[in-house]
């Protein structure tokens, strides 16, 4: 069997410590590395701990379990994929944070992989896939982490809630048809869903502002039924760099509480190209959390009539 093995490092202009806490914190990845869509934790120990994945290679969506080994004192992080995805045969690597200078450091990614029946074409989209990532990874690692302090006035949560006097199921089965929002949602003017691999999704919509205009949007949704539907949105408005968000349903005493939650970055620079010459960062806060939030209320709404209608 044919073990390819390669390297790929980038110098960071923050501490060693900063940059081994952003990459051993599995719940930072999302906003950190844009192929990455969601992770959870299967198990964790004091350095030893399992973590699902949900991330796009070439443009296709994938998941799987890795095991990982934190040591902070050398600020090492290894990880090996527990079952890998076809082409992939076995797949793991090394994260390595060297320090350079009190204020920056080297961080190196090592990657050791096998493709499926040693099949030359696999291999091929194999080096493709680690190449484009670890690119990307360790290019959007530095400047998430070089802005890491700066950002925090561009960077901004917040969430909606209605109690629903209904079934969480009925409730999650609202949201996760996706698919039929254009039918159900007032300012949704078409739809192209699809779930080619179970609990992940696929949906691209054509969404319509209150003045009449409309921007198309497109996320990757993890759905865990019937209580989390995680999503990052990789085709974004004008305003974001990034927004990331969860459909949540708890189970109350009265029924269900569903909750919409959002993790937005502002893209500072297209504010006053859209909001005018005058507009503040303030100001575009102001103005994305409006138009998310409304469209996350009208969801919502429609979501506890459906389910209090199945009632």
């Amino acid at each position: 069997m044919t073990t390819r093995q390669v390297e790929h490092a980038i110098t960071v202009e923050a501490p060693a410590a900063a940059v081994y806490r952003l990459i051993a914190e599995v719940e930072n990845w999302p906003r950190i590395f844009p192929p990455t869509l969601y992770v959870d934790h299967v198990e964790r120990g004091a350095n030893e701990e399992r973590i699902r994945i949900w991330a796009t290679a070439n443009g296709e969506a994938k998941n799987w379990t890795s095991r990982r080994t934190l040591d902070p004192e050398s600020l090492r992080i290894t990880f090996r994929q527990e079952v890998s995805t076809p082409p992939v045969a076995a797949m793991g690597g090394t994260w390595i944070i060297e320090p350079l200078s009190g204020t920056s450091s080297r961080v190196r990614l090592l990657h050791d992989y096998r493709a499926v029946d040693d099949d030359p074409d696999g291999l091929k989209w194999i080096d493709e896939a680690v190449d484009r990532n670890s690119r990307s990874e360790l290019a959007a690692l530095k400047t998430n982490v070089e802005l890491a302090h700066a950002s925090e006035e561009i960077t901004f949560s917040f969430e909606d809630t209605v109690e629903v006097a209904g079934a969480a199921k009925d409730a999650y089965d609202f949201v996760n048809e996706a698919g039929l929002w254009a039918e159900r949602l007032p300012h949704v003017a078409s739809v192209r869903f699809s779930e080619d691999t179970p609990g992940l999704q696929v949906l691209e919509m054509d969404t319509r502002a209150k003045d009449g205009s409309t921007h198309t949007t497109k996320s990757y949704r993890v759905v865990f039924p019937h209580h989390l539907i995680a999503y990052k949105q990789v085709t974004l408005p004008a305003l974001m760099t990034l927004h990331t968000g969860r459909w949540t349903f708890a189970e109350s005493a009265s029924g269900v509480a569903v909750t919409s939650q959002h993790t937005v970055v502002l893209n500072t620079a297209n504010i006053t190209a859209v909001l005018g010459p005058g507009a503040s960062v303030t100001d575009a806060r102001e103005y994305v959390r409006g138009a998310l939030s409304a469209n996350s209320r009208a969801t919502l709404g429609h979501a506890k009539d459906y389910a209090e209608n199945k009632r």
